[in-house]
């Protein structure tokens, strides 16, 4: 049997550039504390904790939560790459569902190191060992390795559909009108299109500083409880986890010899469809979604793979309009990745505060008139997808 699992409490810090973070203990337990004041609940009361952060030691997970307190309970630490915040909440609503408990913390944090990502192990096999090989053979730059899985995919996009660059331009310039008018993204100026595009030309034709997210350190932390927990104690019963699916990579990734499939389509279709399933619902019934645009370009190819246009279809989705607000779909009206910043392993759970916002009517000025069901798309090369559907009860 499945039981219903409720988010009863978010929280959050602001996203900060590296350099200009508090140690992750303090700002896991500032997030942490800021959930169950939202929620109403004690430390003491959670049963159970799933903490997330990609860059770290071995249990920083309980290093991080006896800032808040030491209460005994099992605290599992979690890695997935950047889909790991994503990954907690998971493995919380699978412990509320199943019965296991009734009221569980998921947390996650990142304290980041400005630059590039890289490996911190290198004296024993990369994970991205086939992913590296593939995209050598498919892209041939100098670039980092992120820019090149990411632009790449963008690239075939183009290569097939003749998307024009102006259309990423157009997806990062929406990125920052939204975050404009939220109070915890890291870069809230206003740029334009042609900003965009002027900017200084990482990949020519094909990418552009401005369209890459930037890393940046924070913390983000959600409540999930069962409906009797939430009945007995008066907590907020207004946002329900309706469905979520994790998937991983299958063949495809490599043997379609195609980078869009490098860096997710498949596995993010394939949890999209799983979700939607589930759910009974389509595309066509989402109101707003927080979805994974580590690059403008991957936040296109997002559209496509979870059905919100066509295949081929999201030059037109993005030039009509249709990813914000007054359109089919607001897609991150929290600013995104690109705007919000993207504090890998606080992602996914800094994905669920705003949408949780959103189905509460509490987002402000960033608020989607009537927003009923909300989609939340993450994922991590490596591989792993997270899609989770909120609905508001």
């Amino acid at each position: 049997m499945s039981r219903d699992v409720f988010v009863c409490g978010v929280g959050m810090i602001p996203c900060t550039k590296p350099g200009a973070n508090e140690p992750y203990p303090q700002m896991a337990a500032h997030a942490t504390r800021a959930a169950l004041q939202d929620a109403g609940v004690r430390y003491d009361q959670v049963q159970q904790a799933y903490v997330g952060y990609v860059y770290g030691d071995s249990t920083s997970g309980q290093r991080a939560l006896y800032e808040v307190g030491m209460t005994g309970i099992p605290v599992v630490n979690v890695n997935n790459n950047c889909s790991t915040g994503s990954t907690a909440l998971f493995l919380a609503r699978q412990a509320v569902a199943s019965g296991a408990a009734d009221c569980v913390l998921a947390l996650g944090f990142e304290h980041m190191n400005p630059g590039a990502l890289g490996a911190v192990f290198n004296d024993r096999p990369s994970p991205f060992e086939r992913f590296d090989a593939a995209t050598d053979e498919l892209v041939q730059s100098d670039l980092p390795l992120a820019l090149r899985y990411f632009a790449g995919a963008g690239k075939a996009h183009m290569d097939e559909f003749g998307t024009p660059l102006s259309t990423f331009a157009k997806i990062r310039a929406k990125a920052s009108r939204h975050a404009a008018n939220n109070p915890l993204a890291v870069f809230r100026t206003v740029v334009t299109e042609q900003e965009v595009m002027d900017a200084k030309m990482l990949w020519p034709g094909v990418l552009t500083r401005l369209m890459a997210c930037p890393p940046t350190c924070g913390a983000a932390a959600a409540i999930v409880c069962s409906a009797a927990f939430a009945q007995k104690h008066g907590l907020d019963q207004r946002v329900r986890i309706k469905a979520q699916a994790m998937t991983t990579d299958k063949p495809v990734t490599f043997e379609a010899r195609d980078m869009r499939e490098v860096v997710g389509f498949s596995m993010a279709r394939d949890a999209v469809q799983q979700v939607y399933e589930a759910a009974g619902i389509g595309p066509q019934d989402i109101d707003v979604v927080e979805l994974h645009d580590c690059f403008a370009q991957n936040e296109l190819l997002s559209y496509e793979a979870l059905g919100l246009c066509p295949v081929g279809g999201a030059e037109k989705f993005v030039h009509d309009g249709d990813n914000t607000y007054g359109g089919k779909v607001v897609t991150n009206p929290s600013g995104g990745l690109l705007s919000k910043g993207h504090p890998l392993g606080a992602t996914g759970l800094a994905q669920c505060f705003e949408l949780t916002h959103q189905l509460r009517g509490t987002a402000e000025q960033r608020q989607v008139d009537g927003a009923r069901l909300a989609l939340q798309h993450n994922l991590g090369l490596g591989g792993a997808c997270v899609v989770t559907l909120y609905e508001r009860v």
